[in-house]
């Protein structure tokens, strides 16, 4: 039994009442699920809200019809989908240009400036149409497309929303950095989901906050969920992983160490790989078992036949600051964890067991396995605690608490 403490609401300030824009790095109906639609669905919950579905360039148009692919899509006109009464997407009808090619500053501007005026001009026409006043923007993480929307649109508060540290992306590292350091000192407010991207943005802005992270957990704490087919061969105690295999985020030399030092335990690796994971050596080690992707409402019955549930990262620019989800929906289980430290993992450090060597994940998996403490009831109930303390409603009180702490020192801008 979950104790009442921890269901109860914090104590925040929330934004209510208000017109609230949405501008997404990511389209509406992505395969994954994103923190801004969740975040808009809370937020939908006290306000008018509209979400500016991700506009279609030229280059994937390009690509995506030259192979045939079902993401090639016409747009004849803007349109605008009632989700629910106070609740539209927007879906741009723009073409935007591809200038990331571009060879010098000044070309990629050019180019920049007439996406993100063909894009202020949509969202104008659907904002006069909603009868949207006095609206806040919130931009997720596109210092590109949303980086002159705020003197575009007619908005009396401007947030940029930093969730990935994009910059260090081969994609984004030519004109990425000099992009997201002039969005961070435009906004009026800068959020993040952890105290690393906050203190990033910080440099630049010194109105940042993290705002936390929230997770959907109503599956993870069920304990009577059905054993998925294919995890009934597997032999038990189980080290598990649930996630993406990519490569440039998972270290797969701690993942063989741990295969060959305990070849007594299965390895499970429960997510869609990329090529250098389809090429790995893992594939050799007859402890190790790839499940391939899972679809999300799939995930918990997953995560519920691990023993030990893993989070075996790289350490590098890309996940040293990175919220790690998943650790959440471990937790929720009531499962150990054992997770490499990053500085975003510090949070969970009394509640999950951090690891700085490849040795030291093996020397606390047998540990984990064995000790009667980590595996008693009451741990599985603190873990539990924790993990729904990290909830939507929660994020959104938090971004409301630094929403208003901003607006004691608002000045009104030039339109």
């Amino acid at each position: 039994m979950i104790s009442d403490r921890f269901l109860e609401k914090m104590s925040h300030r929330y934004i209510k009442n208000r017109d609230i824009i949405l501008f997404s790095f990511q389209p509406w109906n992505s395969d994954i699920a994103f923190n801004f639609k969740d975040m808009a669905y809370e937020l939908a919950r006290y306000n008018r809200v509209l979400f500016v579905d991700r506009a279609r360039d030229r280059n994937s148009v390009l690509k995506n019809f030259l192979s045939r692919s079902p993401a090639y899509v016409q747009v004849e006109n803007a349109k605008l989908e009632k989700i629910q009464d106070n609740f539209h997407v927007l879906r741009p009808k723009s073409l935007l240009e591809s200038g990331n090619w571009s060879p010098n500053y000044k070309l990629f501007d050019f180019f920049n400036r007439i996406n993100n005026k063909r894009l202020a001009a949509e969202i104008k026409n659907a904002i006069h149409t909603l009868g949207f006043k006095n609206s806040i923007l919130i931009n997720d993480n596109d210092f590109y497309r949303g980086l002159y929307l705020k003197n575009l649109v007619p908005v009396r508060k401007y947030i940029f929303y930093i969730r990935d540290f994009l910059t260090i992306q081969p994609f984004y590292k030519k004109f990425g950095p000099r992009c997201e350091h002039e969005m961070f000192e435009k906004a009026d407010l800068v959020v993040a989901n952890s105290a690393y991207l906050a203190a990033h943005a910080a440099q630049w802005n010194p109105n940042s906050a993290d705002i936390g992270q929230g997770c959907n957990l109503e599956d993870f704490i069920k304990d009577d969920l059905k054993e998925p087919e294919d995890m009934k061969h597997i032999p038990r105690p189980i080290i598990g992983y649930c996630g993406a295999l990519a490569s440039n985020r998972l270290d797969q030399e701690l993942l063989l160490h741990i295969a060959d030092n305990l070849p007594e335990m299965s390895l499970v690796l429960v997510g869609p790989p990329d090529g250098n994971f389809e090429k790995s050596k893992l594939h050799d080690r007859e402890n190790v078992y790839f499940l391939g992707g899972k679809k999300p409402e799939e995930t918990a019955s997953y995560i519920q036949q691990f023993t030990i549930c893993i989070n075996p990262q790289q350490v590098n620019p890309l996940t040293v600051g990175n919220y790690p989800r998943k650790i959440d929906e471990y937790l929720a289980t009531g499962k150990p964890v054992i997770a490499t430290a990053t500085d975003a993992m510090e949070m969970f450090r009394e509640y999950a067991c951090l690891c700085y060597t490849k040795e030291e994940y093996v020397t606390n998996i047998h540990k984990m396995i064995i000790d009667p403490v980590l595996n008693a009831p009451e741990e599985k109930i603190k873990r539990r605690e924790f993990a729904l303390t990290h909830t939507w409603e929660n994020s959104i009180g938090t971004l409301g608490d630094a929403f208003y702490q901003s607006e004691k020192n608002y000045k009104p801008m030039e339109i």
